[in-house]
């Protein structure tokens, strides 16, 4: 099932609790916009493509939610509530794009009345949510031709099904390549602190037979220096014009190490996550999350730091575009001179778009 949906029966949006995998499988149910951006900011949902979903159903329903029976009162509406729901993930690019654009299908000026909107914005939703697993697919089958017969790639944190609507960015080449037949192992880094890729990307391999190996992220280094990696692959939650690449915490460690022992390095990145606003990974706003994602963390039962630590946990780190060989688009992969072929390729999927309008 999808990651994120919606409920056309009882007007309602779906998702997939996160928090309570492997162990527990369950289905979040949300009727208010709010609740939407707490499940957001506590991670029910993550990653980037399913965060920009989320987001965008979120906005669904504060049009539902408003009173306003004109259009220039619920435009206020949901203006506010589209400030609630940025408010909740800095770093990851999907959340402002996917509000923005449900806040340009409500100002609309052909859309007069404000019943309108709220069913125009529900069906934006729709189609956004509905693009994200084809351009998923499309990506998958770029990425795939990369991956060798026998290869084993490193994988780190998660981005199969979970981390979008459906289908995955980097775990979906995966995916593909293993459904290709390609004889593939997969090494997940377990990606501390949240553990995304022992809880997430470990259970989704489960799901579809992928053959793999749960490692310590800082094992990372000795199976590439040994020879044990073919290829890498990793998300992204935002690309700088530059190929600049915000992902997850550890990213970059591992793009650094790939580059010293010659293993090609590709993030997976749908062209929505591409900022060309930003001329550098410099300018992306990097989250700092909870200290208690660390300090909670117990081992043997016991507390694993003391009481009183002083703790830094930023979510996400940049890696320089020098580290990445090349980046795997919805379009096709692109390579060096960045700065030149992801212009070129976002504003060639944004045309495409237009042409579809």
């Amino acid at each position: 099932m999808r990651s994120v949906a919606w409920d056309y029966d009882r007007h309602l949006l779906k998702m997939i609790d996160q928090r309570q995998l492997p162990s527990i499988f369950t289905i979040a149910e949300f009727t208010d916009f709010r609740h939407v951006a707490t499940a957001i900011q506590d991670m029910y949902v993550r990653g980037a493509p399913a965060i920009g979903a989320a987001a965008a159903f979120g906005m669904a329903l504060a049009a539902r939610q408003s009173q306003a029976t004109g259009r220039e009162a619920l435009l206020r509406d949901l203006e506010a509530a589209a400030q609630t729901l940025k408010a909740t993930r800095p770093t990851a690019v999907n959340l402002f794009w996917a509000i923005d654009r449900m806040l340009r299908v409500a100002a609309r000026e052909e859309i007069i009345h404000a019943d309108d909107i709220r069913q125009a914005i529900l069906a934006e939703a729709q189609q956004l949510a509905d693009e994200d697993v084809a351009i998923n697919k499309r990506m998958a089958e770029n990425g795939a031709a990369l991956v060798k017969n026998g290869d084993t790639i490193l994988h780190h944190c998660n981005t199969g099904s979970l981390a979008t609507v459906d289908w995955g960015t980097a775990l979906g080449v995966v995916r593909r390549a293993n459904e290709q037949g390609k004889n593939i192992h997969v090494l997940l880094d377990e990606t501390r602190p949240a553990l995304q890729g022992a809880r997430l990307s470990a259970w989704e391999c489960e799901q579809y037979n992928i053959p793999y190996t749960l490692i310590a992220d800082n094992a990372a280094g000795h199976y590439m220096r040994t020879g044990q990696v073919d290829i890498c692959f990793v998300g992204s939650d935002r690309t700088a014009a530059n190929g600049d690449v915000a992902n997850k915490i550890g990213t970059y460690k591992l793009a650094v190490v790939a580059k010293e022992n010659g293993i090609p390095f590709f993030p997976v990145v749908p062209t929505s996550t591409v900022d060309l606003s930003l001329p550098s990974g410099d300018d992306i706003p990097i989250e700092e999350r909870d200290p208690a994602e660390i300090t909670d963390v117990t081992l043997f039962g016991r507390p694993i730091a003391p009481k009183n630590a002083k703790v830094g946990n930023p979510a996400f780190d940049v890696t320089p575009h020098k580290y990445v060989t090349g980046i795997v688009t919805e379009h096709s992969v692109v390579y060096p001179p960045f700065e030149i072929s992801l212009r070129r390729v976002v504003e060639a999927e944004q045309n495409k778009l237009v042409k579809q309008a």
